[in-house]
């Protein structure tokens, strides 16, 4: 196989690690409690989140590569109900998933890497199949990490480099 398609697998396994890595910095930094916060009635809280996307992994990369990416025993709904799991509870589901997802990243042949899978009865190449997911936990991820600093508002430490106060006050002022 290529040189690109080496580099493919080894960046997508950065990518995912580096999004579970950012959600979980932000998820340190909440209450237990807070995990059952509603940002508004419509929006999901840390706990549905977490377990949606535990359930998505679990159904998408168990026997990935020969059954379909939705798997019938999945109960979907119940990832979007907030039963008043614990955060030990929740972080169990979490990992659970990441290393059902983790495991077939290092299983994964460079040969692998054009195959058909299939996504509710959707074809999709491995890389395709990948790529779909890995914008579906960033965009999951993100929704967390904003979740939390909702939460934590003034008190997040930031995940990356933090914006400059001055700058962003000052845009303001010219704002009003």
């Amino acid at each position: 196989m290529s040189e690109i398609e080496e580099i493919f697998l080894l960046e997508i396994k950065k990518s995912f690690k580096g999004i579970k890595s950012n959600a979980e910095k932000a998820l340190e930094q909440i209450a237990d409690a807070d995990f059952h916060f509603f940002p508004e009635e419509q929006s999901n809280n840390l706990t549905i989140l977490i377990k949606h996307l535990s359930g998505n992994m679990l159904s998408r990369f168990t026997d990935f590569l020969t059954t379909d990416g939705e798997k019938p025993g999945r109960n979907r709904d119940e990832e979007f109900v907030d039963k008043g799991e614990t955060k030990e509870e929740l972080f169990k589901q979490w990992n659970e998933g990441w290393i059902c997802l983790f495991t077939l990243l290092d299983e994964l042949k460079l040969e692998n890497l054009t195959a058909i899978v299939k996504i509710r009865n959707e074809d999709h190449t491995v890389i395709r199949a990948l790529n779909r997911q890995l914008v579906h936990y960033a965009y999951h991820t993100g929704q967390i990490v904003y979740i939390c600093k909702l939460i934590k508002s003034s008190g997040f430490k930031s995940l990356s480099i933090p914006r400059n106060p001055k700058i962003a006050l000052d845009v303001s002022r010219k704002e009003n």
